[in-house]
This record gives structure tokens, sequence and C-alpha cells, in this order.
């Protein structure tokens, strides 16, 4: 996979450089993807630019003049130079509206399917497999020369109703079926999947996630998915995915040890994918580089593979920097995927976390990220943003603080939605008087249920989720307000939200 950054090329070559034909031979080819063939072309093809040459190349937004390689102007290009990929996860529904289509067809060289390729999507019916969304995505990016990443085989969420009604027999039938369909359709297609995505508990645990999957065919349910994958698509790379590993935490550390376990063995896997969403409450780590490292140094791959951080200005736009940079300094990190192209469609998108607006101008963290990829910097902000600890606990107090005097109220807002599912965020706002915490009840729609939650605790008894304020949020000055997001599987009903109380 991709170098470390490397050094300026000389800007005298060769009188007769032969970088660009020797590097595609037959033998070199065998093997690559599309994408690492358009990179090792571009690398050779600046390494064969002699000085003094009239003209110009123009490289996918690179221009090569004159024995100078001048800075990139597209996150795509630039990346390629880099020897990696700058991606975008993109939605099937919005390849009709011409801005999105025009941002990911000119910043863009890898996409992955946003909700297209999960299980409810291809099998929503046991045996009966629908692909066109998803074939619309894969052919657009095809058709542009751009790779494709394939998210997710197998995850906990968006699983239709009837794969959590087998029994662990037929549940291993079912799992070895959908991961054998799904992949022969786009056998050789596909650079790397997500074979399995989310199998880990948030906090200090380490433990495996309650699943299906887990609860009915064991831990050894991810080793069986993956020998399965490669059994089916020799060529493809093989990720395991996951968010809240991006710093060295009990969380990493379970990932980590499972992966030099499978290497050890010999289990296949190729790459593990880094979600990257980040906020006040889930900030980038100091040691994010550091955890990148470990990793690399099983053997693995590492891509950044859902980026998205929320914020404004110069503080977003360093905190991109620092992301981008880490992955750059660690030779194995491959490329990196934010997850979406603009704020407006972003399943988060009160945080505006992207790098391209709500009318698709490009925002102080696109400038940023670009000039990283084109080995420059940026300023960071006069005043470092002030964050909660690293590793926020997933526990309120042994002792909660007393309820504070004030009210408070919860409103609702979907993120995003899909075909069995959606993402929504509450609101929390304190009212005229501060408040020391919160709870906020939610009814679900019948038949829907929420399978993961942060920034808060909650517990479940039938419909009703009692949601609390985990112990870095609760205290909110008057009229301050804070947020806890959750996904939903079974329906695309919102909750009724109900009132919120201090007490």
């Amino acid at each position: 996979m991709a170098e470390k950054n490397a050094s300026k090329v000389s800007a005298r070559a060769p009188s007769k450089p032969t970088a660009a034909c020797t590097i595609l031979t037959t033998p070199q080819r065998k093997g690559r993807t599309t994408m690492e063939m358009q990179v090792l072309w571009h690398t050779a093809m600046r390494k064969a630019v002699v000085l003094g040459t009239a003209g110009a190349m123009a490289l996918g937004g690179m221009v090569a003049m004159a024995g100078t390689a001048e800075a990139a102007t597209t996150l795509g290009a630039a990346a390629t130079q880099q020897g990696r990929y700058f991606g975008t996860a993109v939605a099937n529904n919005r390849l009709s509206e011409t801005d999105y289509v025009n941002t990911l067809n000119t910043e863009f060289n890898s996409v992955t399917p946003e909700n297209e390729m999960k299980w409810d999507a291809l099998e929503p019916s046991r045996g009966s497999f629908n692909f066109a969304n998803a074939d619309k995505i894969v052919n657009h990016a095809k058709a542009r020369n751009m790779q494709v990443r394939g998210h997710t085989l197998v995850w906990h969420s968006q699983l239709p109703g009837w794969v959590g009604s087998l029994s662990a027999d037929e549940l291993r039938k079912a799992m070895t079926t959908h991961i054998t369909e799904v992949m022969t359709h786009w056998k050789g297609q596909i650079a790397a999947w997500d074979v399995v995505n989310e199998a880990y508990q948030d906090g200090s645990s380490g433990a495996r996630r309650s699943s299906p999957f887990q609860d009915k065919l064991g831990a050894g349910y991810i080793e069986e998915a993956f020998k399965i994958a490669r059994s089916v698509d020799p060529a493809a790379k093989l990720c395991y995915n996951d968010y809240n590993t991006d710093g060295v935490n009990a969380k990493s550390t379970a990932v980590y040890n499972m992966v030099k376990d499978f290497k050890s063995r010999g289990v296949p896997i190729d790459c593990v994918g880094f979600q990257g969403h980040f906020n006040s409450n889930s900030p980038v780590t100091a040691d994010f580089q550091q955890n990148l490292e470990r990793f690399a140094a099983l053997g693995v791959d590492i891509q950044l593979t859902e980026l998205d951080i929320e914020g404004s200005g110069s503080e977003q736009a360093a905190n991109y920097e620092k992301v981008v940079k880490g992955c750059l300094a660690v030779s194995r990190c491959t490329g990196i995927t934010v997850w979406g192209v603009t704020d407006k469609y972003s399943w988060r998108s009160s945080g505006t976390p992207l790098l391209f607006d709500g009318s698709y101008q490009k925002k102080p963290a696109y400038t940023a990220v670009l000039n990283v990829l084109n080995g420059g910097t940026t300023t960071p902000p006069t005043t470092p943003p002030t964050t909660p600890p690293t590793t926020p606990p997933t526990t309120p107090p042994t002792t909660p603080p007393p309820g504070g005097s004030g009210s408070c109220t919860a409103t609702f807002k979907t993120d995003s939605s899909w075909s069995g599912g959606y993402n929504g965020t509450v609101t929390v706002k304190a009212g005229s008087s501060a408040i020391t915490r919160w709870t906020v009840p939610l009814t679900m729609a019948s038949g829907t249920s929420i399978t993961s939650l942060w920034n808060a605790t909650h517990t479940t008894s039938g419909s009703t989720v009692t949601v609390k304020n985990s112990n870095w949020n609760g205290s909110l000055a008057a009229g301050a307000s804070t947020t806890f997001s959750f996904t939903v599987n079974g329906g695309n009903t919102a909750p009724t939200v109900g009132t919120c109380s201090t007490s």
C-alpha cells in the first residue's frame, strides 16, 4: 500500500525516463486495483518530468509545469500525489442533484455507499436480494475510475427483522449466504470491504457487543465472516471497522488484540477502519497517530473510513488538519473517507461536520485538508479549544450531583433515514436557571428500537427509553444546551419525546 510522505523528487530526470512504462509492466500490474494503478501511474509520471520541457501535463487536477509539480487543486488529486485516496460516502438518492454530483465527481476518487450495501437494503427478506440502488453508486464510480469501499457485510444494526429470529444454525447459514451473494455480485469491483462493523462495546470493558451474531454464534463469528469473505473474493481487502477506537483506549485495545490474534493465526484480515466521528465530547485524541501506528505495526493497512468533525471555522480546520497529518505520517494509512459530501445531508447536520457547507461552498476545513495533502500547513486557532476528558465515562457518577432547580426542554430532529431506520438527535436545553442533570423519556414507535446511543446513558423498559445525561454534559447554564444522538432500527416513525426533567 502507500509509502510514507516522500520528499519532492528532483527537478531533473534521466534523458529517457522509463518509470512510466516499467511501472506498468504486466507482472507489476498483477493483483493491483484500478486506484492503485492510478496512484502508481501518477507517481511515475511525476518522476519522468524533465526540467526545461515545454508545455504541461494535466493529471486529474494536478498540473506539472516544466519539471515543477504545482499544488493539486482537488482533494482526490492531492491525495493521489501522496499515494492515498480521498473518498466520501454517497447516497443513491442524491445522484440526481447537480451540485452534489459535480462536487462528488470533482473532489473525490473513492466512494462508500452510505446505506445501500447494508443488510436491510440488500436482503430485506431471506434469499431475496436487491442490488439496484447500490449498483447505481458502483456504476457511477466505475465510470469515473473511482474506487469503491463496500460497507458493510456483518453488523448488528440495520438488520431486517428476520435475521434476529433465526436459530444459531440458520443464522450461520444466512450469514454465509449473505456474504457470498453480496461479494460475488461485485467481485473484482470493490477495493475493500468492511466485513464486520462495530462488534465491540463502548466503555472500559473491552467486551463484544450483544448482537444476534455474538449472542447466537459466539465470538468466533467474526473470524468466520472473514474466512468466508476471503474465499469469495481473494483480491478484495478485508477490513474490520469501528468507532471510538481512534485513540488508545479499552475499546481500541480490544480490537488491537483481536487483529493481533488473527494475524498470528493466519485469519485473513488486511485492514482496520477507524470511523473518526469527532466532536467536543469525543475530540481528536493526542495519541491518534500513535494508535494508528500500533495497528499498522501488526501488518494491516489503516483507513479512515467515516471522518466527520463537528464544529466550524479555524477550530474545525485545525482538527481536520491533525487527523489528515496523522494519516500521512503512517505509511500504511492508505486513504481517508469523509462521511458525506455536504453538511446539509450529513447524519449529524446540526454539527456542520463536513468539508462543504449546505450550499456546497468550501469551508476552512477543506482548505486545511487540501494544504496538508499538498505538503503545507494551516494556522492553528489562537486559543486552543477546551475539550472534555479523552475517554468520556459511559456511566453516571457513583454519587450524582443534586438536581438543579431549573427546568429543561427536549426537542427531536431526524438527521438521516433509510428503509427501516434512522439517526436522530435530541437537543436538551436548560430554562431560565442552571441545571446539573437531566432526564428525557422517549416512547418508541411500535416495532422500532434503539441500537446505539451516544453522549448519554439509557435504560429500556418496553417501548419506553429513559435517557439521562452522562457525567460530563449534565450541568448546563441557563439557556445552554447539549445533545444526544441515537440509531433506530425497525421503521422510520420518530419517537415521542416526553417531558424533560431535572430531578
